[in-house]
């Protein structure tokens, strides 16, 4: 059985037209065969590594700037709002938060330690 399963496919390879229909092989390892994440992104997903790429932040995933807080250079707080609500942990060694709402408009210092904060518009990348 064997030896003549062993003779069909020895007879096959030999037929031109068993050569044609075969699939020709992919070499996956190869630089320029698969596309990159950038040729294959879109979308939101495209318009999101265009912004990485530009060195913008486009869902505040970075760490803020630091700002002096004081009323000359307060703390900028991004909001798509007029209002939101800010906890400010006065000292390093606090074990809590102080929360105080901030509008849109001037500055506004911290109850507790007189930090000043101002909120600035956001707007959301899509």
């Amino acid at each position: 059985m064997a030896s003549r399963l062993l003779r069909v496919s020895a007879a096959l390879r030999l037929l031109p037209a068993a050569s044609a229909r075969a699939a020709p092989a992919r070499r996956l390892g190869v630089p320029g065969n698969l596309a990159s994440d950038e040729e294959q992104a879109t979308g939101m997903e495209r318009k999101v590594m265009e912004a990485m790429n530009k060195g913008l932040d486009p869902y505040s995933m970075f760490r803020p700037k630091r700002y002096a807080g004081t009323r000359e250079d307060p703390n900028l707080v991004p909001s798509i709002t007029n209002k939101r609500i800010v906890g400010c942990v006065c000292e390093e060694d606090n074990s809590y938060v102080v929360w105080f709402w901030l509008h849109k408009g001037e500055a506004q210092r911290c109850p507790s330690c007189g930090a000043h904060y101002k909120l600035i518009p956001h707007e959301l990348p899509h």
